[in-house]
């Protein structure tokens, strides 16, 4: 409640004033009057009465259930703090929204609700973020920050990621052409400075090197490199099988996981969803056997191969040995030379692997952490949240890692993006117990949306039943697939195909004008560098001209662009509650 500046104060005051007013004389009671509505018009205006209201929202919203509001705020682990003071600053309707990072220490749903209430957020947002689902979803302008040099693109994620690299050939091609007139101008002064003939030559050509601007590139988006798997060994047809598993961690304490049932086939891609603190980890610790379930049975199948790479893993690696001295630990068979080269496949240059583990980023401690998880050949992988301290080429080289591994996998993951790529069935575990959806990340969602929430956002359901037992229907068991899903796409299809005349065109007027931005940016850095770099005579009117129509250019393709992107935003829209209305029916 301590979010809204002045909240308190003038609560206070309007007691105090009403207090009084009720003390007060014929005399002073307009005076009052006048106070006490000026207080609550102020207090209005900072949404004081219906603040309660927001808090609570983004509390539940946020994974709270409403017996913990009350709770002292040092009784919550660190995770669930920082859950706290987002939904502080979220309920407190700020003009101007900073987030660095907000997703860390949110589970899937809380991740999607945390996106609904941003896209519906009117103010100012600048996000830090390495969650893709967000970027895509939030943001219309990209700013790169890279070895110092800070870079805008006038595009959401998607068209930052197109463009980056041209940007970089561009800047590449003008160092090379810089490089090499820097290299004649060098030898062209060192060969002639000490003949008279050429000495006022070269001394010219000594001031055109001063004056030059030295085009410096920014060091490369750090890269992971490309995550390589072994092919999986051999294993049977079934990986994994609990029966009637329950597991508390206390005789007195009530179970996290009651009666569950469940086989894992081989080949099997799932993906686990539901807030901390509903067993996730749990449930990943008994199927890899490093915790032993309090009730019922855990049956492993034929040569199976278990991979566990749990939360903590990174953090157990010793700070003193060095990158390369850890691989060799993994692998004491293996080469230093293919060592090496498998550790560049993990993003690790030929500086880095002298370095000690204790001097390592999050990101780089996670990727020599999968180094160790994927040395030896393994059937059956156990991710517990695999994409946290990962950077986007760290996730990105990750799931490209995943998609081609022929092997099962079983993981937990608050990154969207990363379960759509990766899951083809989904666990869904609510207080009512674990379920088996057999179906990607979108079909899930689409699923619970259908169910009894057509006017309520699929975020808003996983919380009620997760976070507060509300008693819903848990999504269905592996044998009771929903019977209309196959009607349910050819409908949704059906919407797409007839919104495809029009979104086709509008999407192809925003590609062509996001090109030709590119391109007249890339001729304004040119034309300035040359203006810059310009020896004595140049025709500066002649190039101050062209700079200028090219800038002019920019401005009116710019327009354009921002049209055709509010209409094909507007039209997008449109087509989703077209959709959102097909799925509630």
């Amino acid at each position: 409640m301590r979010g809204v500046p002045r909240f308190h104060e003038l609560e206070a005051r309007m007691v105090a004033l009403q207090r009084e007013l009720d003390a007060a004389g014929a005399e002073s009671k307009e005076r009052l009057l006048a106070e006490l509505g000026r207080a609550q018009s102020e207090f209005e205006h900072a949404g004081g009465f219906d603040l309660e209201t927001r808090i609570k929202e983004a509390l539940g919203g946020l994974g709270f259930s409403a017996s913990s509001f009350l709770n002292p705020f040092d009784s919550f682990s660190g995770g669930w703090r920082m859950r706290a003071e987002l939904a502080r600053i979220l309920a407190s309707k700020p003009e101007i929204l900073l987030l660095d990072e907000p997703s860390n220490y949110l589970d899937l749903p809380a991740v999607e609700w945390l996106q609904r209430y941003l896209r519906a957020y009117e103010g100012t947002l600048l996000l830090i973020s390495h969650d893709r689902y967000l970027l895509r979803s939030l943001t219309r302008t990209t700013v790169e920050v890279d070895g110092g040099a800070v870079t805008r693109y006038s595009g959401d994620f998607d068209y930052y990621l197109r463009t980056r690299d041209e940007r970089w050939a561009t800047l590449v091609a003008a160092k090379a052409n810089q490089d090499r007139r820097r290299a004649e101008m060098e030898r062209f002064i060192e060969r002639f400075r000490a003949q008279a003939t050429k000495a006022s030559q070269a001394q010219s050509k000594m001031k055109q090197l001063e004056k030059m601007e030295e085009i410096v590139l920014p060091k490369r988006l750090s890269s992971a490199g490309k995550m390589r798997l072994a092919p999986a060994p051999h294993c049977g047809s079934e990986v994994v099988r609990l029966e009637d598993v329950s597991f508390a961690y206390a005789s007195d304490s009530p179970p996290v996981l009651r009666d569950l049932s469940l086989r894992i086939s081989k080949g099997d891609r799932i993906g686990v969803v539901g807030f901390n603190g509903m067993g996730k980890t749990t449930l990943l610790r008994i199927l890899a056997g490093t915790r032993q379930p309090t009730a019922g049975r855990r049956v492993e199948g034929y040569h199976v191969e278990i991979g566990y790479q749990s939360q903590e893993f990174a953090e157990t690696i010793d700070p003193a040995v060095t990158v390369l001295g850890f691989a060799k630990r993994c692998s004491p068979g293996t080469s230093e030379k293919d060592l090496r080269s498998m550790l560049g496949g993990f993003g690790f240059s030929a500086a880095d692997i002298d370095k000690a583990a204790g001097v390592l980023s999050g990101g780089e401690k996670i990727r020599l952490a999968f180094f160790a998880l994927f040395a030896k050949p393994r059937n059956f992988l156990l991710l517990d949240e695999p994409t946290t301290h990962l950077d986007l080429e760290g996730r990105r080289s990750l799931e490209d890692a995943l998609k081609k591994y022929d092997g099962t996998i079983c993981f937990v993951s608050h990154d969207v993006e990363f379960v759509r790529a990766i899951a083809t069935s989904i666990l869904w575990i609510t207080p009512e117990g674990v379920r088996h959806y057999p179906g990607g990340y979108d079909d899930f969602r689409d699923w619970v949306a259908r169910q009894g929430a057509a006017t309520r956002p699929v975020g808003a359901v996983l919380q009620t039943a997760s976070a507060q037992g509300a008693g819903r229907e848990a999504p269905p068991s592996l044998r009771e697939a929903p019977a209309s899903s196959k009607e349910l796409r050819r409908a949704k299809a059906a919407i797409r195909d007839s919104f495809a005349p029009r979104i086709s065109p509008l999407r192809k007027r925003v590609e062509a004008a996001e090109a030709k931005i590119a391109s007249l940016e890339a001729e304004e850095k040119e034309l300035s560098a040359q203006m810059a770099a310009a020896a004595p005579g140049t025709d500066f009117a002649a190039l101050g001209s062209k700079l200028r129509s090219v800038q002019f250019s920019l401005g009116k393709v710019s327009l354009e662009w921002e049209e055709a992107a509010e209409a094909l935003e507007a039209l997008e829209k449109e087509l989703a509650a077209k959709l959102d209305e097909v799925i509630g029916n």
